[in-house]
């Protein structure tokens, strides 16, 4: 399946770079980007990125951006539901709201929805360690379909700096979405400066 759009769900977890590195590499790579963020998602963006607000991510990449308790925005029906969604970062207690199904706000519906269509979801998980209550609601998204990407980037492309760390995780989430990119290098290939 082509990725034309995708939901990009901002939650509390620490991990701001990545979602906008994520946005980034979406919008160019031609994909149509929707976001929306829950209220401690804005806090973090804004504590980790010096100010930065899901308005303003929005803004910047051109991408339409829905308030979380916004459960008549088209993205939450499974008529119009995303090719993909992505919740980057996604905190523990996301992972548990979609595991259970007992969502309460857009992001969840709309990772609810993606599973029950048949859609790609992807769930960057960022805290750790992992209690056995994480890892069982990783099993039980994983076993519904979803696919959940611990954020732990690899080494052995060298890593220069911080991007660089950024770029590895970005990478595994675009493979997880199906969608063809140059964000980080392969293994065996040669390494790529960054645009």
């Amino acid at each position: 399946m082509t990725v034309r759009t995708a939901f990009v769900g901002i939650t509390g977890a620490s991990g701001a770079p990545y979602t906008v590195r994520l946005v980034e590499a979406l919008t160019q790579l031609e994909v149509e980007v929707e976001i929306c963020a829950s209220e401690m998602g804005e806090k973090v963006l804004a504590y980790e990125l010096g100010g930065m607000s899901s308005k303003g991510l929005a803004e910047r990449y051109g991408a339409r951006r829905y308030a979380p308790d916004d459960l008549f925005a088209p993205p939450a029906s499974g008529t119009s539901v995303p090719d993909a969604t992505v919740i980057a970062p996604a905190s523990v207690s996301t992972l548990a709201r979609i595991a259970t199904g007992a969502g309460t706000n857009l992001l969840h519906r709309v990772a609810d929805v993606a599973l029950k269509e048949r859609r790609r979801l992807v769930l960057l998980e960022r805290e750790m360690p992992y209690s056995r209550i994480h890892l069982e609601n990783m099993l039980t998204v994983t076993e519904a379909g979803g696919i959940v990407i611990s954020a732990a980037p690899g080494f052995y492309n060298h890593p220069q700096s911080v991007e660089d760390l950024v770029d590895f995780v970005v990478g595994k989430v675009l493979d997880a979405m199906g969608i063809e990119h140059d964000v980080t290098e392969r293994w065996g290939h040669k390494r790529r400066e960054r645009r």
